[in-house]
């Protein structure tokens, strides 16, 4: 097949015109079941818990767009990472995990897996030399978000992939921050990707998925098994939304990148602001890194406030265009307060170990003119 660019991929791959119709969007195929040409003789599908054409055609493109072999779409990227853990460990095996980690994620981990039996063992993620000293016979997978959730580091994908070279592991990388638009890890190494499609692969704040994706017909198939069995899967409605918001993702995180390098530079100045996270800023710890394995930067800020937790709230408050809520990628401007939201579930002490402070903000920096957002962010601030 041609090589194509990722754009255009993202509007092509799997959705070629229908058969029957010509019509030039994929169809949403909300059916529950086929009709089989004989008994136990499905044409192609059977039931849509084990296979739909709506989400056939977004897994197809999400392989693309990875540069992958196969793909999984999921009802939310919670299902997907739980179905990485759940389908490919056993009880008593060891995963390292890089320890600036989603919330959500950890949550999973403390409460659903390790009860379960799995020994989990976090590490500063972007020290490679602390994920080697942690490995042991029985570490089955290396666990990383990059850049991460909240505090935007960086970890070298190539180093980590030697790593794995010389064990029996697997790396998974959670790429939703980045995109496949700005960071492909498969690429790098990895074995496995995942995204909640929630955020900037659907783009729009209007539709829950999650999405792995590997080049591996092994591991594929494991998970394929697991995603059938447990039926966490997204309706094709919401597989039809996804695909909607796949054809501008490029052009969406351009702006988002555009937007977000606009006002982290503003923000580095600003007399109330202690310190600007984003990778994109040569000062920032682990800019090389990005800049040698990255794309582009991406549209996540986070942010210090120099004061309390009653000067965040005051400034929060104040926004008029940035609107407080959790998720993020969508076109709009949204902000957080991760200790006492997305994160909220660590302790105290975790929370103070791993630099989330109660005047930490994060930004996901929508595409609306970027003098207003800096504007809004301006008279909240000075307020």
């Amino acid at each position: 097949m041609e090589e194509r660019m990722l754009e255009t991929k993202a509007i092509h791959v799997g959705q070629k015109p229908e058969a029957l119709t010509g019509a030039v969007v994929v169809p949403i195929y909300q059916t529950s079941t086929f009709e089989q040409e004989g008994i136990g003789k499905p044409r192609h599908y059977a039931y849509s818990r084990a296979g739909n054409p709506t989400r056939s055609a977004l897994e197809e493109v999400l392989a693309s767009l990875e540069e992958g072999n196969y793909a999984l779409a999921f009802a939310s990227g919670m299902a997907a990472t739980a179905a990485v853990f759940h389908s490919l460990l056993r009880k008593n095996d060891h995963v390292i995990v890089g320890d600036s980690i989603y919330g959500g994620t950890y949550r999973l981990l403390e409460r659903v897996f390790r009860p379960w039996g799995l020994e989990v063992t976090y590490v500063p993620v972007d020290d490679v030399a602390s994920y080697h000293k942690a490995l042991n016979a029985r570490t089955r997978l290396i666990w990383v978000e990059t850049p991460t959730n909240p505090l935007l580091k960086v970890v070298d994908l190539h180093a980590l992939a030697r790593l794995v070279e010389k064990s029996s592991c697997l790396l998974a990388v959670d790429n939703t921050f980045a995109t496949p638009y700005f960071q492909r890890p498969l690429t790098l190494g990895a074995h496995l990707v995942v995204h909640s499609t929630t955020k900037y692969i659907g783009g729009h704040s209007d539709l829950i998925g999650g999405a792995v994706v590997t080049r591996e017909k092994d591991l594929y198939e494991r998970l394929k098994n697991y995603q059938c069995d447990t039926g966490a899967v997204p309706s094709p409605f919401d597989c039809w939304l996804t695909l909607r918001g796949i054809k501008t993702l490029g052009v969406r995180m351009r702006e988002h990148e555009k937007n977000a390098l606009y006002l982290a530079e503003y923000l580095k100045t600003h007399p109330k602001i202690e310190k600007v996270y984003y990778p994109g800023l040569p000062e920032h710890q682990n800019h090389d890194i990005a800049r040698r394995q990255m794309d582009g930067f991406g549209g996540m800020v986070s942010i210090e406030l120099r004061g309390s937790i009653d000067d965040v709230e005051r400034f929060v408050k104040n926004l008029k265009i940035f609107t407080l809520a959790e998720s993020l990628g969508g076109v709009e401007s949204l902000i957080s307060v991760p200790a006492l939201m997305t994160h909220s579930f660590f302790t105290a002490e975790e929370r103070q170990r791993r630099g989330i402070n109660e005047n930490l903000v994060r930004l996901s920096v929508g595409i609306e003119h970027q003098e207003d957002l800096k504007k809004d962010l301006a008279q909240a601030l000075n307020l």
